[in-house]
């Protein structure tokens, strides 16, 4: 388990940080929040190499990390969305399943969970999507164009992914015809972050309990 550097579509190399499971034959993406790939996004793809899936976090702002919220969402405005499902989460998809993985998945939150909406619609190197709390503008990925099996996870209390917002999601997610289901739970934005405040363990095990559910199923 440690750092890694990997190709890009476009032929540039990234990096981003690798738990290793087993033969790797079941694998997923991590994609971070709109702190940097820190130490907690580190952590939950330490969880899935020990529940027995290869994991790897790319490194979307290229070693750039902050406790700060005003400069992260500097660093996530800066971010090219687009590119980063094209690029950084495809060549993560590509380099686990050069590593022998059968089948791949890409999950995220925040920031991470919205690209995971993203990688869900447009790459097909994606067997599997499931987001925490992160809803793409539908001019980049339409909820209806949905490809692969996909689950949502969030907050009630939520005031970015708020609840009639997920209500509308869902209703264009329903229109897709692939396997999708959402869960909504009485916690606040950013419940499964261990280090914020909002932190729910109660929800956040419920989450994670069920994300390896459908892992196990569709993976």
């Amino acid at each position: 388990m440690g750092n890694v550097e990997f190709v890009c579509p476009a032929g540039h190399m990234a990096r981003g940080y690798l738990a290793a499971a087993g033969d790797g034959n079941r694998a997923v993406v991590v994609l971070q929040e709109w702190w940097g790939l820190n130490g907690q996004i580190c952590d939950v793809a330490d969880r899935f190499a020990a529940a027995g899936y290869t994991a790897l976090a790319p490194d979307l702002y290229q070693g750039r990390v902050t406790g700060d919220a005003d400069e992260a969402g500097h660093l996530m405005e800066g971010l090219d969305w687009a590119g980063a499902t094209a690029q950084e989460a495809r060549g993560a998809l590509k380099y686990l399943k050069a590593r022998g993985a059968a089948s791949a998945a890409v999950m995220g939150f925040c920031m991470g969970g919205a690209l995971t909406v993203v990688a869900g619609v447009l790459l097909h190197e994606c067997d599997v999507a499931v987001c925490f709390y992160g809803i793409p503008p539908t001019e980049l990925a339409d909820p209806r164009a949905m490809r692969i099996p996909f689950q949502g996870h969030f907050a009630e209390r939520d005031d970015w992914c708020t609840p009639a917002a997920v209500d509308e999601f869902e209703g264009l997610l329903a229109e897709s015809g692939a396997p999708c289901e959402v869960h909504r739970y009485p916690a606040a934005h950013a419940f499964f972050n261990q280090e914020q405040s909002v932190y729910d363990e109660q929800a956040a095990e419920l989450a994670w309990r069920r994300t390896l559910g459908f892992f196990d199923q569709h993976l």
